[in-house]
């Protein structure tokens, strides 16, 4: 996976992006975006962007993304089931970011699991985000960046053992090539149980090679593979209690009030161990880069991408009311899918003076193709009656009981000669022109200006079973961004910023929820739905930055809030309008550096308050956002006790969070606390022992819209053997 500012850095080009992107970080602080498209240092950027760089994720050990985006309060986890597919589905600011993240600064649109071994950085840009990354991003975005071939020699491997059966291995080698070439290898082999969840475990690899010629000259050209496998057993956590559900002598339910998950064992199981999730992810990049002069580059990046996805996931299913007779419907829900991509960037980045304004800028163009492919397993999951019949064989297996589920069960659902081979369809082209500017008026005042025009054309094909009947939309989304800085002196900045984003129809292609979907049933589709405009966000901001101890360490602060309007709501006769109205406005405060030489932190706080003003439910008028936290806190810090060793840990405090608009489903507040401690032998031998869950705290992450809220993983522990050379 390729950087898109990772190669400029080795030209004669000034450029922003810091020298521990590409090497080993030397701090918890970061002060550039490694992104081409941000054309300040990050205290003179008006808006709130956090960097957790590779010192962070390695001192946690951290293995997948979710446990990279815990160091950044505010951001929470969607969970998924069949028709919102299961992976990564994070939430910036109360808004679904699973289809605004990005690879390099590419959109990556699959709903993966995503890993850690071949990221050097991962960078979180809060707020709406059009201009940076097109549709989506009303809450902010995701920009995952890549490990790269350096000009030196090097190897780093890792083996880590851990409690629940962990075993984790992973190796970073490069090689100099000649003066101008180099080959950089990352490997990965990881599989676990989960601590409290006997029957969970995970199992994946990973290879990813790169090749860069060219490097300190003129003109740079790097090839780039990635791929990642994995085979997991999917877990669907806690079913919801529901006290209050009263059952009707049918057998349906007459509906809830505010509940949270039963009270049961953390180990309860509620799937099979026949369970399955598999995945793959295929990513092939070709930068090229070229310096027409010392104050001007071109750079063009060519992506292709492939994921698919194939689960078969039984989830405890309240939805009749078996939960308070003691018993659980398993509900197996299935998926077939694949997300083909090519994707091409053009962009010209540079510095300019005009008179006594110094500019700095980053102007480009993408072209970009998604198609996805979305089918289901054939199987009989009954119906939510089925526990009538009672659980274990006479309910097929269907039904199991809520104390004492058995994921043992025999799976006698069969599956039919496995995918339906009816599968539905979508397609978007995307062409998009950008520019950005900081404008220095003097040295106290500068101006972050960008904006961005997509010509978006995307459509849904129906499967022959709705005689491929297709759903079109094609619209012109214009975003942009403003921000002014005062800097009262170097090492401080105040700022002010607006920003907006644009969510058209189809935005995540079937691969996460949106209520802006062509999908019939996910989001809903009426008559008219294809006659519906993109929704509206917007973004005011207030914040500060300073860098202080020596630059050491970075403070930020920002009052926020952030506006929809224009969102899809139903109508009483089933069509639906763009009247929605919803908005969001908190605080955020940063830290991230050292404090002293030897002791380093990194985290924040995030306060929100949060409002569903219309959505086309009377009932949710004034009710607070699903996954959205009114208090978010994380920190993570390390000291140097000794030269040779350093201790560390981390606390971590989300509050109480709905899992649907209705605020009927929640999953309570808690505390997480991690611990650590490294001791170097040699410069080229090292040893960390991390903690997660040091007081075995038993606490859900996770909230579905309903049936189910996941449960975290109990204590575990990794012991990890670092070689560098």
């Amino acid at each position: 996976m390729l950087p898109q500012a990772a190669l400029a850095q080795q030209s004669n080009v000034p450029q922003l992006a810091p020298v521990q992107v590409q090497g080993e970080a030397e701090s918890f602080d970061v002060k550039e975006s490694a992104s081409s498209k941000f054309t300040a240092p990050l205290l003179d950027t008006a808006k709130t962007v956090q960097v957790i760089p590779q010192e962070v994720i390695e001192s946690q050990a951290a293995a997948s993304l979710t446990d990279v985006l815990r160091n950044s309060p505010g951001i929470t986890f969607g969970a998924g089931e069949g028709g919102n597919p299961l992976g990564d589905r994070p939430f910036i600011r109360g808004y679904d970011a699973q289809s605004s993240t990005f690879v390099d600064g590419m959109r990556d649109i699959g709903s993966t699991s995503r890993e850690v071994f071949n990221l050097q950085q991962v960078e979180v840009i809060k707020g709406a985000d059009g201009a940076f990354g097109g549709r989506g991003g009303a809450g902010g975005t995701i920009n995952l960046i890549s490990k790269t071939a350096q000009a030196r020699d090097f190897t780093n491997a890792s083996l880590a053992i851990g409690t629940d059966d962990y075993y984790r291995g992973t190796i970073d080698s490069n090689w100099k090539l000649g003066e101008t070439s180099a080959f950089r290898l990352n490997l990965m082999y990881h599989d676990q149980n989960v601590a409290g969840r006997d029957v969970v475990d995970y199992s994946r690899w990973g290879v990813a090679p790169t090749f860069s010629f060219g490097l300190g000259t003129p003109t740079r050209v790097t090839l780039s593979y990635y791929h990642l496998q994995s085979d997991d057993t999917p877990d669907s956590g806690i079913p919801y209690k529901y006290p209050s559900t009263k059952v009707k002598a049918d057998g349906s339910y007459m509906g809830v009030t505010s509940t949270g998950p039963a009270n049961v064992d953390r180990d309860n199981f509620y799937g099979l161990t026949s369970d399955y999730r598999k995945t793959q992810t295929d990513m092939a990049t070709v930068g090229i880069e070229h310096d027409i002069t010392d104050r001007l580059m071109v750079r063009n990046t060519t992506r292709y991408t492939y994921s698919k996805q194939r689960y078969v996931v039984t989830q405890p299913d309240d939805s009749q009311g078996n939960v308070l007779n003691g018993l659980v419907w398993r509900r197996a829900n299935t998926r077939v899918s694949d997300v083909e991509t090519i994707a091409n960037n053009t962009e010209l980045t540079g510095k300019f003076d005009t008179g006594s304004l110094k500019h700095s800028f980053s102007m480009g163009l993408e072209l970009s193709s998604e198609e996805g492919k979305k089918d289901a397993l054939a199987v009989n999951r009954g119906t939510g009656a089925i526990c009538a019949k009672g659980a274990g064989a006479p309910s097929g297996y269907n039904c199991t009981s809520l104390w004492s589920p058995n994921p043992h069960d025999p799976w006698v659902n069969t599956l039919n000669g496995g995918a339906v081979g009816d599968p539905t369809r979508s397609k978007t082209v995307t062409k998009a022109l950008y520019a950005f500017d900081t404008v220095e008026f003097n040295k106290n005042w500068l101006a972050n200006v960008g904006l961005r025009v997509d010509d978006y054309d995307t459509k849904f094909t129906q499967n022959k079973a709705a005689n491929n009947a297709v759903v079109r939309r094609d619209d012109t989304l214009f975003n942009y961004q403003l921000g002014l800085i005062y800097k009262p002196v170097e090492n401080g900045s105040f700022y002010v910023s607006y920003g907006t984003s644009s969510t058209p129809a189809n935005a995540s292609m079937g691969e996460g929820s949106e209520s802006q979907s062509l999908t019939p049933g996910r989001g809903g589709v009426g008559l008219n739905a294809a006659d519906l405009a993109p929704e509206k966000n917007k973004t005011y901001e207030i914040g500060t930055k300073w860098d202080v101890l020596d630059r050491r360490l970075t403070l930020t602060g920002a009052l926020f809030r952030i506006e929809t309007t224009n969102a899809r709501i139903t109508e009483p006769d089933g069509d639906y309008a763009m009247a929605g109205k919803k908005n969001v406005q908190g605080v955020e405060l940063g830290f991230s550096g050292a404090i002293t030489p030897k002791w380093q932190v990194y985290g924040g706080y995030t306060y929100m308050k949060s409002k569903i003003k219309d959505d086309g439910v009377a009932t949710d008028k004034g009710n607070a956002f699903p996954n959205t936290p009114q208090n978010a806190f994380s920190l993570w810090t390390t000291y140097a006790l000794l030269p040779q060793l350093t201790v560390g840990g981390g606390a971590y405090y989300v509050d109480k969070q709905y899992g649907n608009a209705a605020n009927t489903a929640y999953i309570p507040s808690y505390w997480r606390f991690d611990a650590m401690a490294g001791y170097e032998f040699s410069k080229n031998l090292n040893v960390q022992l991390n903690i997660y869950n040091l007081f075995d705290k038993q606490y859900y992450d996770k909230a579905y819209a309903a049936h189910y809220a996941s449960i975290a993983p109990g204590r575990s522990a990794i012991l990890t053997f670092n070689v560098k050379y």
